[in-house]
């Protein structure tokens, strides 16, 4: 008999009021895949605590600045819900959306997961490049919930990367054709293809961490594929802290184009699939004000991926291999 299977969406997750900033924050940097010093687990509570304080009026200032909360969950459920249907094809499966630091928590997806019948899951992080401070940090989440509750039954299988997929780099190129159509024609030759990645400390790759090696074929894939004939470069973004992070950064970056005379950038979301704090405020309004400042007459961003046909139907396959697998 063919058994459902239950498809976990991991994400990051994002506050889903003003209020509710703080609290966000508290639980991102509880994390110890997050805070990751000697001896952390003596200090870790109270100085997310204090950090959380300290940014959480100037973290809340953005999602005033983009509608009051964000729109991650919205997103995810859109892309849960497109994926089941596309599922439904070949398998019949469930899918479910585990956020990482917000509601819904994995606690609560696997309870539904449980309370579903379901017996095999594939978890399938929303983050295509692997790091431990994602990936990792979302299924040592899954691990404890399960152990903590007795569900050793509970099967699963983890979807470690796709940072060179297909049909995902299919839809990167996709949507930068997009972006790509707003520029006047007479113009397009003048882009310059900023692409920008979550940032992450240099030390989490000193130990091994594969995040920045997937990045880089994710970078190299989409321009092979594309074969756009444009300027294009690399960079990472969200700093926090004042650990070394990879780089240069996407502030950095804009400032050397500025000074190279490029007047026209469209900036590619590399590791984000879904809109959010780090898409919409961060490279859509602050990055473009310090464009807009530097005299870059054209700055604009890639759409992101959301439900993208391509992207979609990545997933799906990924999916179907694992359970055929």
């Amino acid at each position: 008999m063919n058994r459902k299977i239950g498809v976990v969406l991991f994400q990051l997750g994002g506050p889903d009021s003003l209020e509710s900033v703080e609290p966000f924050l508290f639980n991102l940097f509880t994390d110890p895949d997050i805070i990751d010093l000697p001896f952390a687990f003596l200090f870790r509570k109270p100085l997310a605590r204090l950090i959380s304080r300290r940014r959480g009026p100037y973290v809340r200032k953005h999602y005033e600045e983009i509608g009051g909360r964000s729109p991650i969950l919205r997103m995810t459920r859109r892309q849960a819900a497109a994926l089941e249907v596309r599922l439904r094809r070949e398998i019949d499966a469930k899918v479910f959306v585990a956020m990482r630091y917000w509601s819904p928590f994995t606690s609560e997806v696997i309870r539904q997961v449980t309370d579903e019948g379901i017996e095999q899951v594939v978890l399938l992080p929303l983050y295509p490049q692997y790091s431990v401070a994602t990936t990792g940090s979302s299924l040592h989440e899954w691990e404890r919930v399960v152990q903590t509750n007795g569900l050793s039954a509970l099967r699963y299988d983890l979807v470690e990367e796709y940072s060179t997929h297909p049909s995902f780099i299919r839809s990167l190129v996709e949507n930068i054709g997009i972006a790509l159509r707003r520029v006047p024609s007479v113009d397009r030759k003048k882009v310059h293809l900023l692409f920008s990645a979550h940032g992450t400390p240099v030390k989490l790759v000193k130990r091994g961490d594969p995040y920045q090696r997937h990045v880089i074929q994710t970078y190299e894939s989409v321009v092979k594929e594309g074969q756009f004939g444009l300027a294009h470069s690399l960079c990472y973004q969200s700093k926090v802290g004042p650990e070394k992070w990879l780089e240069p950064s996407l502030d950095e970056s804009i400032e050397r184009l500025a000074r190279e005379g490029t007047t026209h950038v469209i900036v590619v979301p590399l590791a984000f699939v879904s809109d959010h704090i780090e898409t919409l405020h961060e490279i859509n309004i602050e990055a473009k004000e310090e464009a807009k400042i530097l005299g870059i007459r054209h700055y604009d961003m890639m759409p992101a991926l959301n439900t993208n046909r391509h992207f979609i139907e990545a997933l799906a396959d990924l999916v179907v291999t694992k359970v055929r697998g």
